[in-house]
């Protein structure tokens, strides 16, 4: 196999930005007062849209058109193989609580991955009008105003502003509510927007000084990890492990140890037994 890419990776950037405005400008103009739940997956607040549907179809649909031989994985489609080098990792809608419930923190989230590492990706905050974008090695900008993204740096974990988020299932809920208790008196202060791809990009943008969550799926932090990554952000799991659903922790070098280092003594990668507990749900956006 050629070790050359058949394009540039810019284009298959300039490619990803351009189907996730389109995306995401379908959405607005499609988006009714209220969205209709028509599944519910790992629990029954974890909602699927027609709109989420839809908004992954057009974007296959798109990197079809362009790219037939390349893979794609979707959160909604699932996997679909390719021949080429070339993996899309497609969220159509990362937030979809707060796009059911009109709030303005949800996105449109592609990536590329080749040979099975993320080169590029495209967060396109919708109802903010931000498109964020980075290439592997080439950096981050907010491309709506131009600014090239760097992450804060030199904050101590006392002084930080830390963005998380929270899981579908009672039980794990409840661990992420032992942890928040723990971490809450230690920073800051605490942001939950409901987007893990808007959240790794505010931690580009120094919007937040970190961000730390169980749960969020790869087509969820895939576009966003490498956005805050080329901000000059760290992103890994505990004890040197890579990010990944059990948990992802982003911030500045400094700062992203001594998170690590708070988090790390609270078990934060479990759940409790369903049967632990009493009268108790909850769900994500």
């Amino acid at each position: 196999m050629s070790n050359v890419l058949d394009v540039p990776l810019s284009d298959l950037l300039d490619l990803a930005v351009g189907i996730a405005r389109e995306a995401g400008d379908m959405l607005l103009d499609k988006r009714p007062d209220r969205p209709e739940v028509i599944q519910t997956k790992s629990s029954p607040t974890d909602v699927v849209t027609a709109l989420d549907r839809a908004a992954e179809e057009l974007i296959r649909g798109r990197i079809r058109e362009s790219r037939p031989h390349d893979a794609i994985l979707g959160e909604e489609g699932g996997h679909s193989s390719g021949e080429n080098r070339v993996r899309w990792i497609v969220d159509p809608v990362d937030g979809t609580v707060n796009f059911l419930y009109g709030l303005p923190e949800w996105s449109v989230s592609i990536a590329v991955e080749v040979d099975g590492e993320i080169a590029a990706g495209v967060v396109n905050v919708v109802p903010r009008g931000e498109v964020f974008a980075a290439e592997r090695g080439a950096g981050a900008y907010l491309l709506t105003t131009g600014e090239r993204l760097r992450c804060n740096t030199g904050v101590p974990l006392a002084q930080a502003l830390v963005a998380t988020g929270f899981g579908y299932r009672p039980g794990r809920r409840a661990v992420q509510a032992q942890v928040l208790a723990h971490v809450l008196p230690r920073v800051r202060d605490i942001r939950r927007a409901g987007s893990a791809a808007s959240d790794l990009c505010s931690v580009a943008a120094g919007r937040v000084d970190a961000y730390y969550e169980r749960g969020p799926q790869y087509w969820d932090y895939a576009a966003g990890g490498l956005i805050a990554v080329e901000a000059g952000a760290r992103i890994g799991g505990l004890y040197g492990k890579p990010y990944s659903p059990e948990l992802t922790i982003c911030a500045a070098p400094d700062l992203f140890e001594e998170l690590h280092d708070l988090l790390a003594p609270l078990d934060p990668e479990r759940d409790l037994p369903e049967r632990d507990l009493s009268g108790t749900s909850g769900g994500e956006g």
